[in-house]
């Protein structure tokens, strides 16, 4: 049987990078980010011999109600693997100037109804180390609280979901090696930093079947930064 692994964010550095990995392992891939990403969306599926592309408001549960029977059309089945990439870092903003950014909630909403029905599924929520140390993320309130609340919520969703066959983690990435960090962070040293590989392939195995008896944990992504 073949998984259809859907990806949020897969426009950003890390979601393409997991995009690309789950396609080299067999996977027919979804992509979703927001309409901004469309031409990089259309641009990755090329790569990879065509996908399933989803853009727009993906926090609208309207979005979601066009694109999943879309998708199931499209590829064959519905969603089995998740790797959901939203809320990046923007960097110095107040928690007061922060816009509410409810990806995950909503995704999982959408997804996991199929996954619980059909009793098989995985999912990787991809929060970040500020949600696990919020004190490192001064003048970032609102993405440290909503990368812990991210954390919290992988975790409780993780167990109410078990025992339908459902395995949901979360990974704890610090500074990513991306070409937006190294461009707004000329001085630092970029090999402390994770590889964009090694994270795409944590997220991997934790989609994977190797990782069979692994749900409700939050893994460190830390490099050496």
């Amino acid at each position: 049987m073949v998984d259809v692994a859907l990806v949020t964010g897969a426009a950003g550095a890390l979601g393409a990078e997991v995009a690309r990995k789950l396609s080299s392992l067999g996977c027919k891939v979804v992509l979703v980010d927001s309409e901004r990403g469309a031409s990089r969306l259309k641009e990755l599926a090329s790569t990879m011999g065509g996908a399933s592309i989803v853009t727009g408001d993906i926090t609208a549960a309207a979005t979601w109600a066009e694109a999943m029977p879309r998708i199931e059309r499209e590829l064959g089945a519905p969603p089995s693997l998740g790797a959901l990439i939203a809320g990046a870092w923007r960097g110095g903003k107040p928690l007061y100037e922060e816009p509410n950014d409810d990806t995950v909630h909503t995704t999982l909403r959408a997804i996991l109804p199929g996954m619980v029905a059909r009793k098989r599924g995985s999912i990787v929520i991809v929060g970040s180390r500020a949600g696990d140390q919020p004190g490192t993320s001064a003048r970032s309130a609102a993405y440290a609280a909503s990368k812990a609340a991210v954390v919290a919520l992988a975790q409780a969703v993780a167990a109410e979901v078990l025992e339908h066959g459902v395995r949901i983690n979360a990974v704890l990435p610090s500074t990513m090696d991306t070409p937006a960090n190294r461009a707004s962070m000329p001085k630092a040293d970029p090999s402390r930093w994770v590889s964009l590989p090694s994270a795409a392939g944590v997220i991997a195995f934790l989609l994977g079947d190797d990782a069979r008896d692994i749900s409700g944990a939050s893994i460190p992504l830390y490099g050496r930064a």
